[in-house]
Order: structure tokens, then C-alpha cells, then sequence
């Protein structure tokens, strides 16, 4: 037997191909749903479903090289649960993704997608490689061999790909088009976040950012935190972190320090956002920005801040650093940030955390709108867009925060309550088969 993890000890496991740790995605996962697990009521008895995906596909990815030799990469498509609707989740290039990480971003989307109450299940895909040593061209070649590989799985009313990390648009239009011609009919709807003019939805690029800014927010009001002169700090400054620090600083807020994978910059009295980001378009990261103090990475974790936004990858916040930070409230714009043992830490101290299932919700909450989009072939301006989004993500959160006070739990186990009841709930009504 393998060993899992269940509120914090590691016990057995019945799945034979991943080995998950205290620390690793899916572990925080499991973790996670047995935090839940007691306030489920009677739909306990179908909480077992949630730790086992319900298919995964592993694929060889082999590409010709420019120079004509030949690479294979290792590609993962998992679909988590389809009882509420078809898969939705992004596709991520990384040297390291695994498929257990995959797993636990799969089942992140189920309860993402549960939360704010979209008509899907949860499902996500990613392939180890890096596309910064790879030409445009072996780029293509790898995406539309990958698509080509997991076709067999993907579709419009199956499951539907998006952007992740490493991924954007053009990806996605290889995506469709692949697709597309394996089908041999034009098939738009079959992955989100493509280039406007291929049935691309208004808002999308920045949908996650905006999600993570309107509801940050909205729970800073709850809190009695004003947003003009509130110190924040963003870890991560791709699409969503640069996006949620342009928004708060617009907003009168001061960001004051950025980390990224090659550096982190500090500036008391705030950073300037477009330079900054003109710095990392030219330098392809945050390190030797003239408009800030340069520091140790690891110092971000010290910086005194009224908000923290850790928008890069998983697993971040361990118990060490959860007993560091300075924030009173942290905004999850990355998938998995916070392992549990933090979470037990950060509650202890009175901080409050916004979990990713609901805090970085809005790029999959305009995904769907591109998805209903290409279907009607009628298409939305960028204010129809923003103002849907607004509703249905502070909806959410509502009703997430009044389900934490009245039962006197985090944010984080109120949204999987929220999420699971209603995945559940789907999945009894349906019966056993799905």
C-alpha cells in the first residue's frame, strides 16, 4: 500500500501509482477533503469518489527537432470527476509537473467549479517540458502531438482545455485547430482562452487577476481594511499576479514587493507597476529592477504587508513561513499555495486566508463564458463580460463566508462544503455509474 495523507498523518492508500506526502498536491488535497469530511452529513458515505480521479491518461509526447533529432516528452490529461458537467481545467508546460500534481489540480477544479457553482467538472493537463528551450516551431510540433494524444478524451461537451502556466493563447490555437482537424469540423468550443478573433471571449486574459482583485476586496471591507494605502505583496508576476498588483495599485493600494523565480524587488513606498512590468517583458523577471531594492528571495516572506498574494505555483506557504508573514489577509491567486499544516498555523495567528477554490475563480468563470460564446456564436463586450464575472464570483463568496461564520470554520473547509455538498449531491442524483 502507498502512503496518503489524512489531517496531517500519513496513512494507506489505495491508489497504486502516486505516493503523496505532507507536502506534495495531492496530499494537501486528501488532506483537505478530510477536513471536510465531518460536515458532509449524509453525503459522507460518497466523499471516497473525491480521492479517486476518475480517469487519467498518460501520454508520450514525441516531437522532431529543429536540428532533426527527436525528443519525447511525458504528457498527463486527468479528469477528476465529470458528475456535474464535462472536465474544465488548464494545461501547464513545466519541467516538473507531475501527474500527481495534475491530480490535485483536477480535483481543485471540481471544487472550484462546484464553489461558484459553474456546470462542470474538474480536470487539468500538463506535459514536462520547457517551452523557454524549445523553438516556436518544436513548441507547435509538442502542443499538436500532445492535443492529438489526449483527443481521445477532450471535446466540447467532454472536457475542455485551457491556459495555464506556460500556456496562453497561441497554445490554445493550436489546440483547437489540432482538434479541429482530427474531427474535421471547425470545433471552437473545445478549449477556452484562444485568441479573440478564433471565438475568444473579451476579458479572458485577465479574468483570474480581476477575480483575485474584486473579491480581495470585497473580504478587505468585511475586515475593515481599506484598500487605498494598503500594503500588498505578490509572489508570482505572470498573467495573474501582475494583473491582481496593476488593479490594487490602481485602486490606491501600495505593492510593495514582488517575487519571482529569479528575484524579488521591495519598495517601501510602492513599486510602479507598468515599469515594472516593462522590466520583466525586456529581463523576463523581477531581479534588477532599478525602481526597488533588490533582496533574498526568501526575505519576500518577511516583508511588512497588509495582504499577501501568492500567485505562482503550489506549495508555498509551508508551517515555517506561515509563522513569518506579516499579512492579516492572503489571497490565493495560485492553485494549492498554502499547505494545511500553514493553514492550522495562519488560523492560530487570527490571518485570514482567501483559498484558491474561490479566490482565483474568475479565469474559469470567463472561460465558461467563452465556452456558452462559441456555442450561440454571439459574443459579449468586455463590460458584459467584467459585470457577470463580478456577480457570480461575490455570490460565491457570499455565500462562502456565511456558511465560515455560522459554522465556525475557515474559508478554505466552507468553500469544499459549499463545492462538495453540491458535487455530491450531483453525483447521488445521478447514481454510481458517473
Amino acid at each position: 500500500m502507498e502512503p496518503s495523507v489524512s489531517g496531517g498523518a500519513l496513512v494507506a492508500s489505495n491508489l497504486s501509482y502516486v505516493q503523496p506526502t505532507e507536502s506534495s498536491a495531492w496530499g494537501t488535497f486528501l488532506a483537505q477533503v478530510d477536513r471536510v469530511t465531518p460536515f458532509l452529513g449524509h453525503l459522507e458515505r460518497w466523499a471516497e469518489t473525491l480521492r479517486r480521479p476518475k480517469r487519467t491518461l498518460i501520454v508520450d509526447v514525441p516531437i522532431e527537432l529543429d536540428n532533426g533529432e527527436f525528443a519525447h516528452f511525458e504528457g498527463y490529461r486527468v479528469q477528476h470527476s465529470l458528475s456535474r458537467g464535462p472536465g474544465k481545467g488548464g494545461v501547464r508546460y513545466h519541467p516538473d509537473v507531475t501527474l500527481e500534481e495534475v491530480m490535485a489540480l483536477a480535483a481543485w477544479m471540481t471544487v472550484k467549479n462546484a464553489a461558484v457553482n459553474l456546470p462542470y467538472g474538474g480536470a487539468k493537463g500538463g506535459v514536462r517540458l520547457d517551452p523557454r528551450k524549445l523553438s516556436l516551431k518544436e513548441l507547435e510540433r509538442a502542443t499538436r502531438r500532445y492535443t492529438s494524444e489526449i483527443g481521445v478524451i477532450i471535446g466540447p461537451l467532454q472536457d475542455i482545455p485551457a491556459p495555464d502556466v506556460n500556456t496562453d493563447a497561441q497554445v490554445m490555437a493550436w489546440m483547437m485547430d489540432t482538434y479541429s482537424m482530427n474531427v474535421g469540423s471547425s470545433s471552437p468550443g473545445v478549449v477556452t482562452g484562444k485568441p479573440i478573433h478564433l471565438g475568444g471571449s473579451l476579458g479572458r486574459v485577465k479574468a483570474t487577476g480581476r477575480g483575485v482583485f474584486v473579491m480581495g476586496c470585497a473580504a478587505m471591507r468585511r475586515l475593515n481594511m481599506p484598500v487605498a494605502g494598503a500594503r500588498i505583496a505578490v509572489q508570482g508576476f505572470g498573467n495573474v499576479g501582475s494583473t491582481v498588483a496593476e488593479l490594487f495599485a490602481q485602486a490606491g493600494a501600495k505593492i510593495v514587493a514582488v517575487q519571482d523565480s529569479r528575484g524579488a524587488v521591495f519598495n517601501a513606498q510602492g513599486l510602479k507597476i507598468s515599469e515594472l512590468a516593462a522590466h520583466v517583458a525586456g529581463h523576463h523577471g523581477v531581479a534588477d529592477f532599478s525602481g526597488g531594492e533588490s533582496m533574498a528571495r526568501e526575505e519576500f516572506w518577511d516583508v511588512g504587508c497588509d495582504v499577501l498574494i501568492p500567485a505562482a505555483l503550489e506549495g508555498q506557504i509551508d508551517v515555517f513561513r506561515a509563522n513569518r508573514l506579516k499579512a492579516r489577509l492572503v489571497l490565493e491567486g495560485a492553485n494549492g499555495p498554502t499547505l494545511p499544516q500553514a493553514d492550522d498555523v495562519l488560523e492560530s495567528r487570527g490571518v485570514v486566508v482567501l483559498p484558491d477554490v474561490i479566490c482565483n475563480a474568475g479565469g474559469v468563470t470567463v472561460s465558461y463564458f467563452e465556452w456558452v460564446q462559441d456555442f450561440a456564436s454571439f459574443y459579449w463586450t468586455e463590460e458584459q463580460i467584467n459585470q457577470r464575472l463580478d456577480k457570480i464570483v461575490l455570490d460565491a463568496l457570499d455565500q462562502i463566508w456565511e456558511v465560515s461564520q455560522k459554522r465556525r470554520i475557515s474559508l478554505r473547509t466552507a468553500a469544499f462544503v459549499v463545492g462538495c455538498e453540491r458535487i455530491l449531491t450531483a453525483h447521488e442524483e445521478r447514481g454510481l455509474y458517473p
